[in-house]
Protein backbone atom coordinates (compact mmCIF):
# COMPACT_ATOMS: atom_id res chain seq x y z
CA UNK A 1 0.00 0.00 0.00
CA UNK A 2 1.28 3.49 -0.83
CA UNK A 3 2.64 5.61 1.97
CA UNK A 4 -0.23 8.09 2.25
CA UNK A 5 -1.49 10.10 5.18
CA UNK A 6 -4.46 8.34 6.74
CA UNK A 7 -7.15 9.74 8.95
CA UNK A 8 -7.12 8.60 12.55
CA UNK A 9 -9.51 5.65 12.61
CA UNK A 10 -10.63 6.44 16.16
CA UNK A 11 -11.77 9.90 15.03
CA UNK A 12 -13.78 8.23 12.28
CA UNK A 13 -15.37 6.10 15.02
CA UNK A 14 -16.22 9.31 16.91
CA UNK A 15 -17.84 10.70 13.74
CA UNK A 16 -19.89 7.50 13.48
CA UNK A 17 -21.05 7.98 17.07
CA UNK A 18 -22.08 11.54 16.12
CA UNK A 19 -24.35 10.25 13.35
CA UNK A 20 -25.91 7.49 15.46
CA UNK A 21 -26.40 9.72 18.50
CA UNK A 22 -28.40 12.16 16.37
CA UNK A 23 -30.69 9.67 14.63
CA UNK A 24 -31.05 7.68 17.88
CA UNK A 25 -33.15 10.57 19.20
CA UNK A 26 -36.07 8.66 17.67
CA UNK A 27 -35.95 6.51 20.83
CA UNK A 28 -37.05 9.59 22.78
CA UNK A 29 -40.35 9.67 20.89
CA UNK A 30 -42.33 9.04 24.08
CA UNK A 31 -41.42 12.60 25.15
CA UNK A 32 -43.22 13.88 22.03
CA UNK A 33 -46.35 11.76 22.52
CA UNK A 34 -48.33 13.75 25.11
CA UNK A 35 -47.77 17.31 23.81
CA UNK A 36 -48.34 16.20 20.20
CA UNK A 37 -51.58 14.29 20.87
CA UNK A 38 -52.98 17.26 22.76
CA UNK A 39 -52.11 19.68 19.96
CA UNK A 40 -53.54 17.42 17.25
CA UNK A 41 -56.53 16.38 19.36
CA UNK A 42 -55.97 12.65 18.81
CA UNK A 43 -55.37 9.56 20.92
CA UNK A 44 -51.92 8.43 22.08
CA UNK A 45 -52.16 5.35 19.83
CA UNK A 46 -52.66 7.62 16.79
CA UNK A 47 -49.51 9.63 17.53
CA UNK A 48 -47.49 6.44 17.98
CA UNK A 49 -48.07 5.65 14.31
CA UNK A 50 -45.46 8.28 13.49
CA UNK A 51 -42.90 6.24 15.44
CA UNK A 52 -44.06 2.94 13.94
CA UNK A 53 -43.82 4.35 10.41
CA UNK A 54 -40.36 5.78 11.15
CA UNK A 55 -39.06 2.39 12.32
CA UNK A 56 -40.73 0.64 9.38
CA UNK A 57 -39.12 3.09 6.93
CA UNK A 58 -35.80 2.65 8.73
CA UNK A 59 -35.87 -1.04 7.89
CA UNK A 60 -37.19 -0.58 4.35
CA UNK A 61 -34.81 2.22 3.37
CA UNK A 62 -31.85 0.36 4.87
CA UNK A 63 -32.78 -2.69 2.80
CA UNK A 64 -33.52 -0.86 -0.45
CA UNK A 65 -30.74 1.74 -0.33
CA UNK A 66 -27.91 -0.39 1.05
CA UNK A 67 -26.28 -0.87 -2.35
CA UNK A 68 -26.53 2.86 -3.05
CA UNK A 69 -24.84 3.63 0.29
CA UNK A 70 -21.95 1.35 -0.66
CA UNK A 71 -21.72 2.90 -4.14
CA UNK A 72 -21.60 6.59 -3.17
CA UNK A 73 -19.58 6.17 0.03
CA UNK A 74 -20.17 7.22 3.64
CA UNK A 75 -19.71 10.96 3.15
CA UNK A 76 -22.43 11.37 0.51
CA UNK A 77 -24.83 8.91 2.14
CA UNK A 78 -24.23 10.43 5.58
CA UNK A 79 -24.96 13.95 4.34
CA UNK A 80 -28.08 12.62 2.61
CA UNK A 81 -29.20 11.05 5.89
CA UNK A 82 -28.68 14.37 7.65
CA UNK A 83 -30.79 16.21 5.09
CA UNK A 84 -33.65 13.69 5.22
CA UNK A 85 -33.72 13.39 9.01
CA UNK A 86 -33.33 17.13 9.53
CA UNK A 87 -36.07 17.95 7.00
CA UNK A 88 -38.30 15.32 8.61
CA UNK A 89 -37.98 16.99 12.02
CA UNK A 90 -38.34 20.50 10.60
CA UNK A 91 -41.46 19.36 8.72
CA UNK A 92 -42.82 17.93 11.95
CA UNK A 93 -42.56 21.41 13.45
CA UNK A 94 -44.51 22.83 10.51
CA UNK A 95 -47.11 20.06 10.93
CA UNK A 96 -47.56 21.02 14.59
CA UNK A 97 -47.84 24.70 13.66
CA UNK A 98 -50.48 23.91 11.01
CA UNK A 99 -52.20 21.30 13.23
CA UNK A 100 -51.90 18.76 10.40
CA UNK A 101 -51.67 15.17 11.58
CA UNK A 102 -51.17 13.75 8.03
CA UNK A 103 -48.23 16.12 7.48
CA UNK A 104 -46.76 15.01 10.83
CA UNK A 105 -46.95 11.33 9.81
CA UNK A 106 -45.41 12.17 6.42
CA UNK A 107 -42.53 14.22 7.83
CA UNK A 108 -41.64 12.37 11.02
CA UNK A 109 -42.57 8.89 9.81
CA UNK A 110 -41.73 8.71 6.12
CA UNK A 111 -39.13 11.43 5.48
CA UNK A 112 -37.47 11.11 8.88
CA UNK A 113 -37.62 7.33 8.63
CA UNK A 114 -35.66 7.34 5.35
CA UNK A 115 -33.01 9.47 7.05
CA UNK A 116 -32.93 6.95 9.92
CA UNK A 117 -32.34 4.00 7.58
CA UNK A 118 -29.57 5.66 5.55
CA UNK A 119 -27.93 7.11 8.66
CA UNK A 120 -28.02 3.81 10.52
CA UNK A 121 -26.14 1.73 7.95
CA UNK A 122 -23.78 4.46 6.67
CA UNK A 123 -21.11 4.28 9.42
CA UNK A 124 -21.02 0.56 10.15
CA UNK A 125 -19.54 -0.85 6.94
CA UNK A 126 -16.96 1.95 7.01
CA UNK A 127 -15.94 1.16 10.59
CA UNK A 128 -15.59 -2.55 9.87
CA UNK A 129 -13.09 -1.71 7.11
CA UNK A 130 -11.10 0.57 9.44
CA UNK A 131 -11.17 -1.94 12.33
CA UNK A 132 -10.58 -5.47 10.96
CA UNK A 133 -8.97 -6.29 14.32
CA UNK A 134 -11.78 -4.87 16.50
CA UNK A 135 -14.93 -5.18 14.42
CA UNK A 136 -17.28 -5.76 17.33
CA UNK A 137 -15.87 -2.96 19.49
CA UNK A 138 -15.86 -0.40 16.67
CA UNK A 139 -19.39 -0.99 15.44
CA UNK A 140 -20.58 -1.33 19.03
CA UNK A 141 -19.28 2.17 19.80
CA UNK A 142 -21.34 3.70 17.00
CA UNK A 143 -24.51 1.74 17.70
CA UNK A 144 -24.09 2.44 21.42
CA UNK A 145 -24.65 6.09 20.49
CA UNK A 146 -28.03 5.13 19.03
CA UNK A 147 -29.03 3.42 22.27
CA UNK A 148 -27.85 6.21 24.58
CA UNK A 149 -29.27 9.06 22.48
CA UNK A 150 -32.62 9.20 24.27
CA UNK A 151 -30.85 9.99 27.55
CA UNK A 152 -29.38 13.12 25.95
CA UNK A 153 -32.16 14.31 23.66
CA UNK A 154 -35.17 13.27 25.76
CA UNK A 155 -34.54 15.88 28.49
CA UNK A 156 -33.48 18.44 25.86
CA UNK A 157 -36.78 17.93 23.98
CA UNK A 158 -38.82 18.38 27.14
CA UNK A 159 -36.88 21.52 28.11
CA UNK A 160 -37.45 23.00 24.65
CA UNK A 161 -41.15 22.09 24.65
CA UNK A 162 -41.56 23.89 27.97
CA UNK A 163 -39.49 26.95 27.04
CA UNK A 164 -40.09 27.69 23.33
CA UNK A 165 -43.13 25.57 22.42
CA UNK A 166 -43.50 22.35 20.47
CA UNK A 167 -43.22 23.66 16.91
CA UNK A 168 -40.21 25.87 17.69
CA UNK A 169 -38.59 22.96 19.51
CA UNK A 170 -38.90 20.83 16.35
CA UNK A 171 -37.38 23.65 14.27
CA UNK A 172 -34.41 23.93 16.65
CA UNK A 173 -33.91 20.16 16.82
CA UNK A 174 -34.20 19.72 13.05
CA UNK A 175 -31.41 22.22 12.45
CA UNK A 176 -29.32 20.74 15.27
CA UNK A 177 -29.63 17.17 13.98
CA UNK A 178 -28.87 18.24 10.42
CA UNK A 179 -25.71 20.10 11.48
CA UNK A 180 -24.46 17.26 13.71
CA UNK A 181 -25.05 14.54 11.10
CA UNK A 182 -23.65 16.50 8.14
CA UNK A 183 -20.58 17.61 10.13
CA UNK A 184 -19.93 14.03 11.28
CA UNK A 185 -20.49 12.63 7.78
CA UNK A 186 -18.03 15.11 6.26
CA UNK A 187 -15.26 13.36 8.21
CA UNK A 188 -16.30 9.85 7.15
CA UNK A 189 -14.42 8.05 4.39
CA UNK A 190 -13.46 4.53 3.44
CA UNK A 191 -9.89 3.39 4.11
CA UNK A 192 -7.66 2.88 1.07
CA UNK A 193 -7.80 -0.49 -0.66
CA UNK A 194 -5.77 -3.07 1.24
CA UNK A 195 -5.67 -1.02 4.46
CA UNK A 196 -4.40 -2.82 7.56
CA UNK A 197 -3.89 -1.19 10.96
CA UNK A 198 -0.38 -1.13 12.34
CA UNK A 199 0.62 -4.51 13.77
CA UNK A 200 -2.35 -6.36 12.27
CA UNK A 201 -1.54 -9.33 10.05
CA UNK A 202 -4.49 -11.54 9.02
CA UNK A 203 -3.95 -15.18 9.76
CA UNK A 204 -1.35 -14.65 12.49
CA UNK A 205 -3.85 -13.90 15.24
CA UNK A 206 -5.48 -17.20 16.19
CA UNK A 207 -8.45 -15.37 17.72
CA UNK A 208 -9.35 -13.84 14.36
CA UNK A 209 -10.57 -16.27 11.73
CA UNK A 210 -10.78 -15.30 8.06
CA UNK A 211 -14.15 -14.23 6.69
CA UNK A 212 -16.27 -17.03 5.29
CA UNK A 213 -16.61 -15.12 2.03
CA UNK A 214 -16.43 -11.68 0.45
CA UNK A 215 -19.58 -11.48 -1.64
CA UNK A 216 -22.18 -8.93 -2.71
CA UNK A 217 -25.73 -8.62 -1.42
CA UNK A 218 -27.27 -10.63 -4.26
CA UNK A 219 -24.97 -13.55 -3.55
CA UNK A 220 -25.62 -13.25 0.20
CA UNK A 221 -29.36 -13.65 -0.43
CA UNK A 222 -28.66 -17.08 -1.94
CA UNK A 223 -26.97 -18.42 1.21
CA UNK A 224 -28.52 -20.31 4.12
CA UNK A 225 -26.57 -18.29 6.66
CA UNK A 226 -28.30 -15.05 5.54
CA UNK A 227 -31.70 -16.46 6.49
CA UNK A 228 -30.36 -17.91 9.74
CA UNK A 229 -29.16 -14.41 10.63
CA UNK A 230 -32.45 -12.80 9.64
CA UNK A 231 -34.46 -15.21 11.81
CA UNK A 232 -32.13 -14.73 14.78
CA UNK A 233 -32.38 -10.94 14.61
CA UNK A 234 -36.13 -10.92 13.96
CA UNK A 235 -36.81 -13.01 17.07
CA UNK A 236 -34.39 -11.08 19.28
CA UNK A 237 -35.89 -7.74 18.21
CA UNK A 238 -39.55 -8.87 18.33
CA UNK A 239 -39.26 -10.24 21.87
CA UNK A 240 -37.02 -7.48 23.18
CA UNK A 241 -39.05 -4.60 21.81
CA UNK A 242 -42.27 -6.18 23.09
CA UNK A 243 -40.83 -6.37 26.60
CA UNK A 244 -39.48 -2.82 26.46
CA UNK A 245 -42.79 -1.46 25.14
CA UNK A 246 -44.64 -3.10 28.06
CA UNK A 247 -41.96 -2.39 30.69
CA UNK A 248 -43.76 0.33 32.69
CA UNK A 249 -47.08 -1.48 33.32
CA UNK A 250 -45.20 -4.77 33.80
CA UNK A 251 -43.00 -3.25 36.52
CA UNK A 252 -45.98 -1.63 38.23
CA UNK A 253 -47.83 -4.96 38.39
CA UNK A 254 -44.93 -7.20 39.38
CA UNK A 255 -43.10 -4.89 41.81
CA UNK A 256 -46.02 -2.69 42.96
CA UNK A 257 -44.12 0.39 41.80
CA UNK A 258 -45.81 3.74 41.31
CA UNK A 259 -45.92 5.10 37.74
CA UNK A 260 -43.11 7.52 38.60
CA UNK A 261 -40.93 4.73 40.04
CA UNK A 262 -41.63 2.62 36.96
CA UNK A 263 -40.67 5.56 34.73
CA UNK A 264 -37.30 5.69 36.48
CA UNK A 265 -36.74 2.02 35.68
CA UNK A 266 -37.70 2.69 32.06
CA UNK A 267 -34.99 5.34 31.99
CA UNK A 268 -32.50 2.79 33.33
CA UNK A 269 -33.59 0.40 30.58
CA UNK A 270 -32.24 2.98 28.13
CA UNK A 271 -28.94 2.99 30.00
CA UNK A 272 -28.62 -0.81 29.92
CA UNK A 273 -29.68 -0.84 26.26
CA UNK A 274 -26.70 1.40 25.50
CA UNK A 275 -24.27 -0.40 27.84
CA UNK A 276 -25.16 -3.75 26.31
CA UNK A 277 -24.27 -2.48 22.85
CA UNK A 278 -20.66 -1.73 23.73
CA UNK A 279 -20.09 -4.59 26.22
CA UNK A 280 -21.49 -7.43 24.14
CA UNK A 281 -20.08 -6.23 20.81
CA UNK A 282 -16.62 -5.86 22.37
CA UNK A 283 -16.93 -9.25 24.08
CA UNK A 284 -17.81 -10.86 20.75
CA UNK A 285 -14.31 -10.05 19.46
CA UNK A 286 -13.00 -12.58 22.01
CA UNK A 287 -15.93 -14.92 22.64
CA UNK A 288 -16.74 -15.20 18.94
CA UNK A 289 -19.89 -13.95 17.24
CA UNK A 290 -21.70 -17.34 17.04
CA UNK A 291 -21.07 -18.04 20.72
CA UNK A 292 -22.26 -14.55 21.70
CA UNK A 293 -25.65 -15.08 20.06
CA UNK A 294 -25.93 -18.57 21.58
CA UNK A 295 -25.45 -16.96 25.00
CA UNK A 296 -28.12 -14.36 24.15
CA UNK A 297 -30.75 -16.91 23.25
CA UNK A 298 -29.94 -19.54 25.88
CA UNK A 299 -30.23 -16.93 28.63
CA UNK A 300 -33.44 -15.44 27.27
CA UNK A 301 -35.19 -18.81 26.94
CA UNK A 302 -34.82 -19.08 30.71
CA UNK A 303 -35.28 -15.37 31.45
CA UNK A 304 -38.62 -14.95 29.65
CA UNK A 305 -39.96 -18.17 31.19
CA UNK A 306 -39.08 -17.28 34.80
CA UNK A 307 -39.42 -13.46 34.74
CA UNK A 308 -43.15 -13.35 35.67
CA UNK A 309 -42.52 -15.92 38.40
CA UNK A 310 -39.77 -13.96 40.17
CA UNK A 311 -40.83 -12.41 43.48
CA UNK A 312 -37.50 -10.88 44.47
CA UNK A 313 -37.17 -7.25 43.37
CA UNK A 314 -33.42 -7.61 42.82
CA UNK A 315 -33.77 -10.82 40.80
CA UNK A 316 -36.55 -9.37 38.65
CA UNK A 317 -34.61 -6.20 37.80
CA UNK A 318 -31.36 -8.13 37.24
CA UNK A 319 -33.02 -10.41 34.70
CA UNK A 320 -34.89 -7.52 33.05
CA UNK A 321 -31.76 -5.37 32.67
CA UNK A 322 -29.70 -8.31 31.42
CA UNK A 323 -32.30 -9.07 28.74
CA UNK A 324 -32.18 -5.41 27.69
CA UNK A 325 -28.37 -5.52 27.34
CA UNK A 326 -28.78 -8.51 25.03
CA UNK A 327 -31.43 -6.69 23.01
CA UNK A 328 -29.01 -3.83 22.42
CA UNK A 329 -26.05 -6.18 22.08
CA UNK A 330 -27.79 -8.02 19.25
CA UNK A 331 -27.91 -4.81 17.20
CA UNK A 332 -24.32 -3.83 17.97
CA UNK A 333 -22.78 -7.24 17.27
CA UNK A 334 -24.71 -7.70 14.02
CA UNK A 335 -22.48 -5.67 11.63
CA UNK A 336 -19.33 -7.47 12.81
CA UNK A 337 -21.07 -10.86 12.49
CA UNK A 338 -22.22 -10.01 8.97
CA UNK A 339 -18.70 -9.00 7.96
CA UNK A 340 -17.45 -12.35 9.30
CA UNK A 341 -20.08 -14.16 7.22
CA UNK A 342 -20.10 -12.13 4.00
CA UNK A 343 -16.98 -9.93 4.03
CA UNK A 344 -16.92 -6.18 3.52
CA UNK A 345 -17.61 -5.99 -0.23
CA UNK A 346 -21.22 -4.83 0.22
CA UNK A 347 -21.60 -4.95 3.99
CA UNK A 348 -23.89 -1.91 4.10
CA UNK A 349 -26.26 -3.52 1.62
CA UNK A 350 -26.31 -6.88 3.45
CA UNK A 351 -26.78 -5.09 6.78
CA UNK A 352 -29.69 -3.15 5.34
CA UNK A 353 -31.38 -6.32 4.10
CA UNK A 354 -31.14 -7.91 7.55
CA UNK A 355 -32.54 -4.73 9.13
CA UNK A 356 -35.72 -5.18 7.09
CA UNK A 357 -36.65 -7.51 9.93
CA UNK A 358 -36.41 -4.61 12.39
CA UNK A 359 -39.27 -2.71 10.78
CA UNK A 360 -41.41 -5.86 10.80
CA UNK A 361 -40.42 -6.87 14.34
CA UNK A 362 -41.32 -3.42 15.67
CA UNK A 363 -44.93 -4.13 14.74
CA UNK A 364 -45.10 -7.92 15.24
CA UNK A 365 -43.52 -8.14 18.71
CA UNK A 366 -45.70 -5.60 20.58
CA UNK A 367 -48.80 -6.78 18.69
CA UNK A 368 -48.30 -10.41 19.75
CA UNK A 369 -47.76 -9.24 23.34
CA UNK A 370 -50.95 -7.14 23.34
CA UNK A 371 -53.07 -9.89 21.72
CA UNK A 372 -51.81 -12.57 24.12
CA UNK A 373 -52.36 -10.40 27.18
CA UNK A 374 -55.87 -9.51 26.04
CA UNK A 375 -56.73 -13.14 25.26
CA UNK A 376 -55.16 -14.88 28.27
CA UNK A 377 -54.97 -12.08 30.87
CA UNK A 378 -51.81 -13.90 31.94
CA UNK A 379 -48.28 -12.51 31.93
CA UNK A 380 -46.97 -16.05 32.52
CA UNK A 381 -48.61 -17.44 29.37
CA UNK A 382 -47.54 -14.42 27.30
CA UNK A 383 -43.88 -14.56 28.24
CA UNK A 384 -43.79 -18.36 27.94
CA UNK A 385 -44.76 -17.86 24.29
CA UNK A 386 -41.85 -15.45 23.83
CA UNK A 387 -39.58 -17.95 25.60
CA UNK A 388 -40.57 -20.54 23.00
CA UNK A 389 -39.60 -18.11 20.25
CA UNK A 390 -36.13 -17.95 21.79
CA UNK A 391 -35.94 -21.75 21.68
CA UNK A 392 -36.28 -21.42 17.90
CA UNK A 393 -33.61 -18.70 17.84
CA UNK A 394 -31.28 -20.86 19.95
CA UNK A 395 -31.67 -23.81 17.58
CA UNK A 396 -30.97 -21.56 14.59
CA UNK A 397 -27.90 -20.07 16.29
CA UNK A 398 -26.52 -23.57 16.94
CA UNK A 399 -27.13 -24.47 13.29
CA UNK A 400 -25.31 -21.27 12.33
CA UNK A 401 -22.30 -22.21 14.47
CA UNK A 402 -22.19 -25.69 12.91
CA UNK A 403 -22.43 -24.21 9.41
CA UNK A 404 -19.54 -21.81 10.13
CA UNK A 405 -17.39 -24.57 11.62
CA UNK A 406 -17.97 -26.81 8.58
CA UNK A 407 -17.04 -23.94 6.27
CA UNK A 408 -13.83 -23.17 8.17
CA UNK A 409 -12.88 -26.87 8.19
CA UNK A 410 -13.42 -27.02 4.44
CA UNK A 411 -11.23 -23.92 3.97
CA UNK A 412 -8.53 -25.49 6.15
CA UNK A 413 -8.55 -28.67 4.03
CA UNK A 414 -8.22 -26.62 0.83
CA UNK A 415 -5.25 -24.71 2.25
CA UNK A 416 -3.39 -27.80 3.48
CA UNK A 417 0.04 -28.19 1.85
CA UNK A 418 0.33 -30.97 -0.69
Amino acid sequence: MKDIKLKNRWLIAVAAVGIHSSIGSVYAFSVITNPAKDLFGVEEADIKWAFKIAILLLGLSAALLGKWVEKVGPKVSGITAGVFYGVGILGSGLAVQLHSMPLFLLCYGFIGGIGLGIGYITPVSTLVKWFPDKRGLATGMAIMGFGFSALLFGPLMQMLFDSVGVSNAFYFLGILYMILIIFSASFMEKPPEGYLPKGYYPGENKNIKPDLSNIDANAALKTTRFYYMWIMMFINISCGIALIAAASPLIQVKLNYTPMEAATIVGLIGVFNGIGRIIWSGTSDYLGRPNTYIVFFAFQVIAFYFLPKLTSEFAFLFVLFTVVTMYGGGFATLPAFLSDLFGTKQLGAVHGLILSGWGLAGIVGPTIYDVMMKKTQSLDDTLVLFSSFFVVALIVSLLMKRLIAKHHNKQAEINLPL
